[in-house]
C-alpha cells in the first residue's frame, strides 16, 4: 500500500492545509511570494501535517484549529530546507532548482526567514502557552542541529553519539513536536501527548537514518542528487561511520572534499556498500522503529493509532 493510501481518510483535511500553506505564503513582495511559492509547488510528502492530525484524533479533532499547527510545522520545515541549501549550497531540492539557484543566497536567506515568521504568526492562533513553549524550545533545537552541522562537516574524527544528536535536532524533533503539538491543540491528556512526542522521536530517528541509507543505495533518479552527495557535501552519516571502522575504508573517506571527481565518490560508495555498514545502520533504524511501534501500544485504540502504526513501518521499510 502506498502512503498515502494509509491516511486516505484526511484527504479533505489535507486539501484545506495546502489551500491554507499556499495562502499563507502570499507576500505583498510579488519577489518573496515568488520564490516561496517556488519551494511550496515543489511538493513534498507533507508527512508534519500528517502526524499532527493523526494525533489530533486522540482528542477534540477540530480541523480549523489544529490546521494552524499543521501549517505551521510544515512552514517551519519548509524554512529550514530552504537554509540547509543555501548552507550546503544545493542546486536541486526534489530534482528541481533550489531557492538560492533560481535566485540567490541573499533571496533564499529572506524567504526562509519570511517562511519561518508566517509560521510563528500562525501558531499564535493555538491559545496555550505551552504549545508556544514547546516550539519556542524546537526552533533553538534546530538552530542548534544547523550550526553543529556546519561545524561537523568533513569532520572524519566525530562518533555516533555526535550523529545521533544532530539527528535529533535536524529532523526527529521536529516529527515528534508534529505528533505531541496536535495532540495538545486537541486537548489530549499529558500523559498521551508525552507519548506521542516519544512516537515521533523514535519514528523520526528511523526516518533520517533511512534517508542516510539512501543517499548510498538510491539512484539519482530517485533522490532528486547524486548518490552520495551527503558525503561529498562533508555531512558524516551513519553508514560512513560504521564503514570507517575499517581503517583501509576510512583513510580513502578521510581524503573526501568538495573537490572530489565523480568517479572516486562512486567508488567510496561501493566500499561502504559492501563493507556492512548498510546493514548496521539499517538494524540500528529497526531498533527505533520497534521503540516507537512499542510505545504505540499504550495508545488508547482508534483509526488514527493504526494509521500511525502503518506509516511508521513502512517509512522504516521504504526503499526510496
Amino acid at each position: 500500500m502506498k502512503l498515502k493510501m494509509m491516511y486516505s481518510f484526511l484527504n479533505s483535511d489535507l486539501t484545506i492545509i495546502e489551500e491554507a500553506l499556499e495562502e499563507t505564503v502570499q507576500a505583498e513582495s510579488p519577489l518573496l511570494h515568488q520564490a516561496s511559492l517556488h519551494l511550496l509547488k515543489a511538493g513534498g510528502k507533507r508527512i508534519r501535517p500528517v502526524f499532527v492530525l493523526l494525533a489530533g484524533k486522540f482528542g477534540n479533532y477540530d480541523i480549523s484549529r489544529i490546521k494552524n499547527v499543521a501549517v505551521s510545522l510544515e512552514l517551519i520545515h519548509m524554512a529550514s530546507l530552504v537554509h540547509d541549501d543555501v548552507i550546503d549550497d544545493a542546486e536541486l531540492r526534489r530534482g528541481k532548482p533550489t531557492i538560492k539557484a533560481k535566485w540567490d543566497n541573499r533571496i533564499a536567506m529572506y524567504t526562509g526567514d519570511y517562511i519561518f515568521a508566517r509560521a510563528l504568526e500562525l501558531m499564535t492562533k493555538i491559545e496555550k502557552p505551552f504549545a508556544h513553549q514547546i516550539l519556542a524550545n524546537t526552533l533553538v533545537e534546530l538552530c542548534i542541529g544547523e550550526i553543529e552541522q556546519i561545524k561537523d562537516k568533513y569532520n572524519f574524527d566525530q562518533n555516533v553519539r555526535n550523529y545521533f544528536r544532530r539527528i535529533k535536532r535536524k529532523t526527529a524533533i521536529l516529527i515528534a513536536v508534529s505528533c505531541q503539538l496536535g495532540a495538545i491543540a486537541a486537548d489530549v491528556s499529558d500523559d498521551v501527548h508525552k507519548k506521542l512526542y516519544r512516537f515521533g522521536y523514535y519514528v523520526g530517528m528511523s526516518y533520517q537514518i533511512i534517508d542516510d541509507v539512501l543517499d548510498f543505495t538510491g539512484t539519482e533518479k530517485q533522490l532528486g542528487k547524486p548518490a552520495g552527495d551527503d558525503l561529498h557535501q562533508g555531512n558524516i552519516t551513519l553508514p560512513v561511520l560504521f564503514a570507517m571502522k575499517n581503517e583501509e575504508i576510512r583513510e580513502k573517506i578521510k581524503k573526501v572534499h568538495a573537490a572530489t571527481e565523480r568517479e572516486e565518490i562512486e567508488h567510496i560508495i561501493s566500499l561502504i556498500k559492501d563493507s556492512g555498514a548498510i546493514e548496521k545502520s539499517l538494524k540500528v533504524s529497526d531498533n527505533y522503529l520497534n521503540k516507537a511501534l512499542e510505545i504505540l501500544n499504550e495508545l488508547p485504540h482508534n483509526r488514527a493509532k493504526k494509521t500511525l502504526r502503518d506509516i511508521a513501518n513502512m517509512i522504516g521499510k521504504r526503499k526510496f
